[in-house]
């Protein structure tokens, strides 16, 4: 009985879109020292290690991204996954040519995943991001991203004061 339950649960999700609570509202920040891209899309960062796009980023991140990937992109405790680590595997790989093709893959997905956004068995988990973001916005916010210490946060003792 519990199999046939949740097998219709899972039955109604999958065949249900569900609506998004989260709507990609554009963040306020002034972009306007970022080189413009054009509207081809890079398949590459084009800012990485770009102070200002580092500093553009952060400030674009706080006020799109945070409240689902967490503070300072330190997902502890949030629902979405940690993007601090998606280059983890490839700072392990000694070989330079390697390790620039491995970033250039995560690129690409961290570009199409934010452009696109994350829609899993028609329940919306992230909106599409490009046609409020653009291109600059979105490779800063990698750089920003990119430069987050894999560090875990110490919990906030108001959160804890607050649950109780």
């Amino acid at each position: 009985m519990r199999r046939l339950f949740f097998g219709g649960f899972l039955l109604l999700t999958a065949l249900s879109p569900v609506n998004a609570e989260e709507v990609a509202n554009r963040p306020d920040v002034d972009a306007s020292s970022l080189a413009p891209l054009g509207t081809e899309w890079r398949r590459v960062n084009p800012y990485r290690g770009n102070a200002a796009a580092i500093e553009i980023g952060g400030q674009a991140f706080a006020q799109t991204c945070a409240r689902c990937h967490g503070p300072e992109a330190n997902a502890t405790g949030h629902p979405a996954p940690d993007l601090r680590r998606t280059d983890v595997a490839c700072r392990r790989i000694k070989t330079p040519e390697i390790k620039a093709k491995c970033i250039a893959d995560n690129d690409i997905f961290f570009s199409k995943s934010v452009r696109k956004g994350k829609t899993i068995v028609g329940v919306v988990h992230m909106p599409a991001w490009e046609p409020v973001l653009g291109q600059e916005l979105i490779w800063a916010i990698r750089s920003y991203i990119e430069t987050r210490p894999l560090t875990r946060l110490e919990p906030n003792p108001s959160d804890a004061m607050a649950a109780h």
